[in-house]
């Protein structure tokens, strides 16, 4: 289970990478759970529309970002990545580093709960 968990957490992040919303939201599944960081708890957002909703305005007001996975722990159909994004806002770049705790189910990401430092 361990390698199928792997290989959708990869398979989303590539994608997420590209910004291919289409992608992104094949690899997860019709009940998705995505929660942001937002402060100060994060915003839930539920089902495959309204994480669409939230990716597409993500990378229309993000085009640069980038995740880069500097770890991945995986247990089961549960895994943990940790990252650094970055990004730039005109002649700024910008960074940060947090966590995403996932859960796959039926070799889709079914939650993915972020969480970030600073």
């Amino acid at each position: 289970m361990s390698d199928d968990t792997r290989a959708a957490v990869d398979r989303f992040n590539d994608a997420f990478n590209r910004h291919d919303v289409d992608a992104v939201m094949a690899a997860m599944t019709d009940d998705c759970v995505f929660e942001s960081t937002s402060p100060p708890h994060g915003e839930r957002v539920e089902g495959q529309a309204a994480v669409r909703a939230f990716w597409e305005g993500f990378f229309t007001s993000s085009p640069t970002s980038h995740f880069e996975a500097e770890d991945v722990i995986v247990a089961g159909n549960q895994c943990v990545v940790l990252w650094l994004h970055t990004w730039t806002d005109g002649d700024t770049q910008g960074s940060v580093r947090g966590v995403d705790v996932i859960t796959v189910r039926d070799g889709k990401v079914a939650a993915k709960l972020a969480y970030v430092k600073g």
